[in-house]
């Protein structure tokens, strides 16, 4: 005589794989703020080699130093010279460079971007005012973070300066945070060094930072090594 299943049994069962069901379905939701950390870590490790791999010293410039391959973020683009004449009010976007060919209180030039090493035709930047329009085709949208994952709020802390949102090497990897105008390396001044004395900070959140329920994650830079990690 064959048994049967009863309806207890049935619905045991229907249980079990509907619990099993979300625990899958919850291990493949996208983690944005995971994702954009992710990348911001790949990209200053990126910086990071092309300043020890492109030494920008040169005794016959006195503000060779400047030059340096550096991390800049930047919110709220704008365009007035560039077509079309937007305000991209809380965008974030961040772009890879070095000082050319002029020095202008470290502001990027197309000339000093670096490229995408997966694709020559783009810059390694989200865009920046007057410089590289979002709607330009070598311009990168995954470097504009709320565009691709939603950031809305980004936060430099720790180490780092909170108004002073770049972050560059030296030819040994060292990380700073600000730049000196008449000295490679600037003295303690006001507590604060350009080399980097302790972690860097830089929290990514989806909503504004300040808000306590926004969820957030931290990327942290190491002094002295330069060793960037999420938190």
């Amino acid at each position: 005589m064959q048994k049967a299943f009863t309806m207890i049994e049935l619905v045991f069962v229907i249980v079990i794989v509907g619990i099993l069901s979300f625990v899958a379905a919850s291990s493949f939701q996208r983690n944005v703020l995971q994702e954009a950390a992710d990348q911001l870590v790949s990209h200053i490790r990126y910086t990071q080699h092309l300043a020890m791999m492109d030494d920008k010293f040169d005794a016959n410039e006195t503000q060779w130093f400047m030059r340096r391959w550096t991390l800049r973020f930047q919110q709220n683009l704008v365009y007035t010279t560039l077509v079309p004449h937007n305000t991209y009010n809380g965008v974030w976007a961040y772009t890879i460079f070095s000082d050319l060919p002029n020095f202008s209180q470290h502001v990027p030039d197309l000339a000093g971007m670096a490229k995408n090493p997966e694709n020559p035709n783009q810059y390694l930047s989200g865009g920046y005012d007057n410089v590289l329009h979002v709607d330009d085709a070598t311009a990168m949208k995954s470097l504009r973070l709320k565009d691709k994952y939603g950031v809305e709020d980004i936060v430099f802390g720790g180490g780092c300066r909170s108004n002073v949102l770049y972050i560059h090497f030296d030819y040994l990897g060292r990380p700073m945070n600000s730049f000196p105008t008449t000295h490679p390396y600037e003295l303690p001044a006001a507590g604060w060094h350009k080399l980097l004395t302790s972690p860097c900070q830089i929290t990514l959140c989806n909503d504004d930072c300040s808000v306590a329920t926004s969820s957030r994650i931290t990327v942290l830079i190491e002094p002295e090594t330069g060793y960037t990690h999420i938190q």
